[in-house]
């Protein structure tokens, strides 16, 4: 088993933070010659995190949330998502393989053969489902689902908490690494699609704790049913760093410059769990022309966003870095 670099380079979390290990890092970087305009697109892909068969981003995350449920001595892990959520089926079948229970409330989303689709493998992962419907509903129900599965251990949508953001943190000290190791050039922008803030708010931390705070996050929303900008991505990176120091720590408190973050919604469309035909279109081109297998909701509007930047004029002519966070295999 690798030591996570954040252990590396905090030795004081090893015991205090731990990490249950549930993919092989680093994931692979390569460019994309042919998504390239003015701009170089080199691509970071996440899809290859994780074991079993499921992967992407909300893997990393499960590392230090999952670890974090046992440390604490919990039975069960209940959270959060829609019909077709991606994030419910990684936890509970994560959780499962390490023996955790996992309960999901899950409010609607607009029905199609994938969602439906993904249900049948919520109801096959052994997860308890709790149709919630509303947001509402849900935040009613918490406290009844809490008591019902005790001793549980909550994690919000996404898994976007202080835990959750240790995974992109890591990340960031990878894509570091790579660099160094001469395997990547240093980026000037490194774009992600943002549904709950983990993944964002991980690479806007953990990028300047790396020696990469010239690098700007590129941070496209496909989610309109949380408040995501600067304000509560830098209210979860806050929560991370203290976190951090409060498991021992110790590091000048890093600047979180907002130019560093660019928070986008131009992609977004009608809203969450729709497509978009930008989205659509920039996911056949990056199948056909780099064979990556991305989806319409989150991967496929980030990569129309990373098509944009890299045909316009910046400033900064630096390589543009696509994270593809696609985990389904």
């Amino acid at each position: 088993m690798s030591t996570p670099l954040l252990h590396k380079r905090f030795p004081e979390l090893r015991e205090s933070l731990p990490r249950l290990p549930l993919g092989t890092a680093p994931t692979p970087v390569r460019e994309l010659t042919a998504l390239s305009g003015r701009t170089t697109v080199w691509l970071k892909d996440d899809g290859a995190f994780g074991d079993g068969g499921w992967g992407g981003n909300k893997v990393r995350k499960l590392e230090w949330l999952l670890a974090e449920a046992v440390r604490r001595e919990k039975r069960t892990v209940l959270t959060f998502g829609a019909l077709g959520t991606n994030w419910g089926l990684a936890t509970a079948r994560y959780a499962r393989d390490h023996g955790l229970d996992t309960a999901l409330a899950l409010v609607d989303q607009p029905l199609d053969d994938h969602v439906r689709a993904q249900l049948e493998r919520l109801r096959e992962s052994g997860a308890r489902l709790y149709f919630t419907r509303t947001k509402a509903r849900t935040y009613a129900a918490a406290p009844y689902l809490m008591l019902r599965h005790r001793p549980s251990y909550l994690v919000p949508p996404g898994g976007s908490n202080e835990f959750g953001v240790l995974g992109y943190v890591e990340a960031a000290f990878e894509i570091a690494a790579q660099i160094e190791a001469g395997q990547l050039p240093r980026p000037g922008r490194v774009v992600v699609p943002v549904g709950s803030g983990g993944t964002a708010a991980g690479l806007w931390l953990g990028l300047e704790l790396a020696g990469l705070a010239d690098v700007t996050v590129v941070a496209v929303v496909v989610n309109d049913t949380l408040r995501l900008d600067h304000r509560s991505l830098g209210a979860l990176a806050g929560r991370c760093v203290r976190l951090l120091r409060a498991r021992g720590a110790v590091f000048s408190a890093p600047a979180l410059r907002t130019d560093r973050l660019l928070v986008t919604r131009e992609w977004l469309g009608p809203g969450y769990g729709y497509s978009t035909p930008e989205g659509a279109a920039a996911l056949r081109t990056a199948g056909d022309r780099e064979g990556l297998s991305l989806e319409p909701v989150y991967t496929g509007k980030a990569m129309a966003a990373t098509l944009e930047l890299a045909s316009s004029h910046a400033e900064d002519e630096r390589p543009l870095l696509f994270v593809n966070t696609n985990g389904p295999r």
